[in-house]
């Protein structure tokens, strides 16, 4: 796994109050949490098509992005950050949700498919290489049963989290910070180490 210099964390979900508190835009939820802790504010970008961030200056300084395209759009905001601001792809990671991975886990890799992922195909398309780095968040499934998962799996990523799963998602999303500021400090091997073995305590209570 690759040691990048990452200038572009961006999180992935779809604009507007309607999927504001939504499984699928967990990763926003987890961007904005990590720009809160390093009191930095989102401001509409237009060259970028989204919402903007930035901490430190210079040509060290760490953008942070949520799109304003909707998910199947995502790669054009991100290709378009990445040119605006010289970055490159192993300088990339893309927080996202993953309906494969249950509630209370999570699986940072170098690269990867899109795993049927409508924000990840499209920047998989608009950079042209699957060869970059993401943070999969587990939002679980809304089924086990296979022929039933497809005509499920809308309604339940366009859903909210329950009262049983809201604590165990804000334990996560302070596990992603830990997880950032490690990235930052000490690479991806030990931000790995950290995160893929993650389960949150609570998750383990309901199962």
């Amino acid at each position: 796994m690759f040691q990048g210099d990452f200038r572009l964390f961006v999180g992935l979900g779809n604009p507007g109050s309607k999927y504001q508190e939504t499984r699928h835009n967990i990763g926003f939820k987890a961007l904005e949490k990590y720009a809160q802790t390093k009191a930095v504010s989102f401001h509409k970008n237009k060259k970028v098509y989204g919402e903007l961030a930035q901490i430190g200056s210079g040509s060290s300084a760490l953008k942070l992005l949520m799109p304003n395209t909707f998910m199947n759009e995502s790669g054009k905001s991100i290709k378009a950050a990445m040119e605006w601001f010289d970055i490159e792809v192993d300088q990339l990671l893309v927080l996202v949700d993953d309906m494969d991975l249950p509630i209370g886990r999570l699986r940072l890799r170098s690269e990867g498919s899109s795993g049927g992922h409508n924000g990840l195909k499209s920047t998989i398309q608009h950079l042209g290489t699957q060869d970059f780095c993401r943070l999969r968040i587990g939002i679980g499934a809304p089924t086990s049963i296979k022929h039933e998962r497809k005509t499920m799996t809308i309604p339940h990523v366009l859903g909210k989290f329950n009262s049983l799963e809201v604590p165990i998602m804000n334990k996560v999303l302070d596990e992603v910070n830990k997880g950032l500021d490690i990235i930052q400090l000490q690479g991806l091997t030990h931000a790995s180490n950290h995160l893929n073995s993650y389960k949150s305590q609570f998750i383990s209570r309901i199962i």
